[in-house]
């Protein structure tokens, strides 16, 4: 009699954010920690290395993969197409002037007579913006005749701590013909762009822009980061610089939101736009002329602005093709990557399918995650061991945010610790997986533990890499190996652990062997 192959349940994909691979030990959190479960997987289970960064992921070629792009691969099976490459066709071929809801932005200001107000991430970072599509929408706004304010909201997470001063050279120098066009404006990151509202910082933030009252003022953009920088304070953390005499924002005027990346966009937006927002009690509140974005940040951002460029649609991504075949999915992570498991993992659509339930965990509230390098990663696990043991589900996505978090503090103790906090997770998540007789892939969205100092300024390095990250595959099929490839081949590996059909939508491969997905195949057939 034949044996009927067995389908693992669950199958879980477990995705270390921020856990890249890297040879040299030297200034690499991961090799430095001390990780005795992650060190067993890669003696014990079958591993391999796959790509996360440029055209692997659908960006330009040696851009850095980050977590938005990754786990939008990840989940939909196939190479996307980012915002960065799209935007910066359409600088290129000037079909950025010409975009609809800029066009229409422009007539309204030309109507009112008001001033445009362009912010974004002023960094060549490429990560959430980039600020050549700054100058470009600039010098568009500035060829109609529309006077231009520019908030630069400084980075230092996706580019080196301190090289903001020069980027912002870099772009008055670029804008230096357009007419009309100043910095209003000077913030770190940290108050501009938060995702888990924390309405304190963003609202100094906003009472910069709106009301021209900042935590400081300078006469020159230039001068008043230099200041900054002599307080101490880096590019992320830059408190709001009001610049020269900019009085703040005035009805009439209109937004102008230069950022692709929708995240980190959404609360300073809301903050500007939405009638209903309570986050904190708003001073005032400006009848803006218009608003437009980048991207689209949220279904209920579109109710007050239009976007430049719309998403494309994904269809038959992971998530979906497992709702159709009837199985139950449950997507776990703490605050600061719950939208990257969700959204993201989605295809950048707020869809919940049949079957998909959420959990989401609080992060700690501490001003910087080397505080904390634990995070929340032992509250989720604890979630997700219960979850595996109670047999609900058929699939799990889940992510610690611990090693991109932490990482992107530049302090390799705190990276350390994280990698350990992750570490102690992965063997509880062992013993549960094989318990419920489950498999579990490993693997990163892209790399940021394993180099924590810059090789050549010797300054902590605090952006993500370009390097490969590993994949394990933990209780696997017997016999099964893995080769090489790419986030998009994650998804189909899921699949083929399943058993489940790959839809001609997904063009990624799996990364286990066919033997493997034979089986696979026919313990899905018969389950």
């Amino acid at each position: 009699m034949t044996e009927t192959p067995h389908r693992p349940r669950p199958v879980v994909l477990c995705i270390l954010d921020g856990w890249g691979h890297r040879e040299e030990t030297a200034d690499n959190a991961i090799a430095m920690a001390d990780t005795p479960t992650w060190d067993r997987f890669l003696h014990d289970y079958p591993h391999t290395l796959i790509e996360t960064s440029g055209g692997d992921v659908g960006l330009p070629h040696g851009q850095m993969g980050n977590s938005e792009v990754g786990h939008m691969n990840l989940g939909a099976g196939r190479v996307v197409v980012q915002d960065l490459p799209r935007i910066d066709g359409a600088v290129r071929d000037g079909s950025l002037g010409r975009t609809p809801a800029l066009t229409d932005l422009i007539d309204k200001l030309k109507a009112s007579g008001g001033a445009c107000h362009l912010m974004g991430l002023m960094s060549p970072g490429g990560v959430h913006s980039h600020q050549d599509h700054m100058v470009a929408l600039a010098k568009t706004l500035g060829e109609h005749g529309v006077p231009v304010v520019v908030h630069a909201f400084m980075d230092g997470r996706d580019t080196p701590p301190s090289a903001g001063r020069g980027y912002l050279k870099r772009f008055l120098e670029d804008v230096a013909g357009v007419p009309d066009c100043r910095v209003g404006v000077v913030s770190g990151r940290y108050y501009a762009m938060d995702r888990d509202k924390r309405w304190d910082r963003v609202e100094l933030a906003y009472t910069a822009m709106v009301d021209g009252d900042g935590a400081a003022r300078a006469d020159d953009p230039l001068a008043g980061i230099q200041a900054a920088y002599d307080r101490g304070e880096t590019d992320e953390f830059i408190k709001p610089i009001v610049i020269g005499d900019y009085a703040g924002m005035a009805d009439g005027d209109g937004v102008l939101m230069a950022n692709f990346r929708a995240d980190r966009a959404r609360e300073i937006l809301a903050a500007l736009l939405d009638p209903g927002f309570d986050g904190f009690t708003r001073r005032r509140v400006v009848a803006f002329a218009g608003a437009a974005g980048m991207a689209e940040y949220s279904k209920a951002h579109n109710a007050w602005m239009d976007t430049l460029f719309p998403p494309l649609a994904l269809t038959h991504i992971l998530g979906e093709v497992v709702a159709e075949a009837g199985l139950t999915q449950l997507r776990i992570a703490e605050t600061e990557k719950y939208a990257h498991v969700t959204f993201f993992f989605n295809g950048g659509e707020e869809t919940q399918f049949e079957g998909e339930d959420r959990i989401l965990v609080p992060s700690p509230r501490v001003a910087t995650y080397d505080l904390q390098p634990e995070m929340s990663a032992p509250e989720v696990t604890d979630r997700m061991v219960e979850a595996i043991g109670s047999g609900t589900y058929d699939v799990i996505i889940l992510n610690y945010a611990n090693g991109d978090m932490v990482g992107h503090t530049g302090v390799l103790a705190a990276a350390m610790k994280a990698a350990e906090t992750v570490d102690h997770a992965l063997a509880r998540l062992e013993d549960a997986v094989k318990a419920a007789g489950g498999t579990m892939l490993v693997t990163a969205d892209h790399g940021n533990l394993e180099l924590m100092k810059d090789p050549e300024t010797g300054e902590p390095y605090t952006a993500h890499t370009v390097g490969k990250v590993p994949a394990v595959l933990v209780n696997g099929p017997a016999g099964a190996t893995l080769h090489e490839g790419r986030l998009a081949d994650v998804a189909p590996t899921l699949l083929a652990l399943m058993g489940l059909p790959q839809p001609e939508e997904m063009t990624g491969q799996p990364l286990v062997d066919g033997e493997t997905t034979r089986h696979a195949a026919r313990a899905g057939a018969v389950a």
